[in-house]
């Protein structure tokens, strides 16, 4: 039994990793003021530049692991999914920031951008491998991404639980916890929520919008597109396939909302919602054999979403509402 829930456990944290990277990306960013709705397409986009990369290094090496060199084996794709992710945050700031685009538009104009460029250069990728199915196969790569702890195995249910994860996913709990002590604690992350929270204060009083809007927005970009690199990796055992990340982009936004734009709460927050994932896809739950009870199973991220809006408006509390400037445009001479 223990076992068992260990398992099940370990697999909602696997499935809570991507959205962890995603919603704390978007939490920094949105603190900024920047809504960013492009959060699937930079997942999408750092995912398929992670594959990119991977598979020319893999291609030079002739696939065999034993041939790559563990350290250019990580860093190639890690680096090409940065790269990718910090392009599409330079994208959304410039169109926003600079030329002051609507902010929704730009999000879902970018989100549409990253799918069809990730299902194009992946069918190009799957094209030039002669496969005859429609996916790509990095498994060697994968095997370097997905090294736990030696000594997990060894500990039964403890070390299936806590300890059987690869790097990016304690990298991904390091990372939220990390930002929010920063929002919370340090100077930059008060300017940063003063930007986001009334930008002609903050601005009077000497603070580079610009600059932090760009910064918190890039950097948030590329912890998004780390989401998509893991997802492909580690979860899927280095296989892309295309429109193969389903809604998890969405549930990363999602899970902004969820933690009451507080990165750190979403380490609990991602697992809660990973295991409500697996309840669709694993049949943990009874269908009574119906196939749209399945369906409905899938809402329930959303649904509890839903509810913690509704409770987080009735409370009031300003320090569980979104920035106050968010998604709004700064015309420094309106000041």
């Amino acid at each position: 039994m223990l076992e068992t829930l260990a398992f099940y456990f370990s697999r909602a944290v696997q499935q809570g990793i991507p959205l962890l990277f995603g919603s704390t990306g978007e939490t920094l960013t949105e603190k900024s003021g920047n809504l960013n709705l492009g959060i699937p397409g930079v997942m999408y986009v750092g995912g398929i530049c992670g594959v990119i990369g991977a598979f020319f290094y893999e291609q030079s090496c002739g696939g065999d692991a034993a041939a790559m060199n563990a350290f250019l084996a990580i860093c190639i794709p890690l680096l090409c999914c940065l790269a990718g992710s910090l392009i599409m945050g330079l994208i959304y700031c410039f169109l926003t920031v600079t030329l002051r685009a609507n902010q929704n538009v730009t999000g879902l104009a970018l989100t549409t951008f990253g799918v069809g460029f990730g299902n194009f250069f992946g069918g190009y990728l799957i094209k030039t491998t002669g496969s005859s199915v429609a996916s790509l196969s990095l498994s060697a790569t994968s095997s370097f991404f997905r090294q736990s702890l030696p000594f997990a195995s060894s500990l039964g249910a403890f070390g299936t639980a806590f300890l059987s994860y690869s790097f990016l996913a304690y990298l991904a709990i390091l990372i939220s916890l990390y930002a929010g002590w920063m929002l919370r604690r340090s100077r930059t992350g008060l300017n940063l929520r003063a930007v986001g929270e009334n930008p002609a204060t903050a601005d009077a009083a000497g603070i580079s919008i610009t600059r932090y809007k760009y910064v918190a927005t890039c950097v948030g970009s590329m912890i998004a597109g780390l989401g998509g690199l893991y997802y492909v990796m580690d979860y899927a055992s280095g296989i892309w396939s295309n429109d193969a990340f389903g809604d998890r982009g969405w549930l990363a936004i999602a899970l902004v909302i969820f933690t009451i734009w507080r990165p750190d709460t979403g380490v609990l927050a991602s697992i809660l919602y990973g295991g409500l994932y697996i309840v669709s896809i694993n049949n943990i739950l009874p269908t009574g054999g119906v196939g749209a009870v399945k369906e409905l199973y899938k809402m329930l991220p959303y649904l509890i979403t839903i509810i913690v809006l509704v409770l987080s408006s009735v409370r009031n509390k300003r320090e569980n509402q979104p920035p106050e400037s968010l998604g709004i445009a700064y015309f420094r001479e309106d000041r």
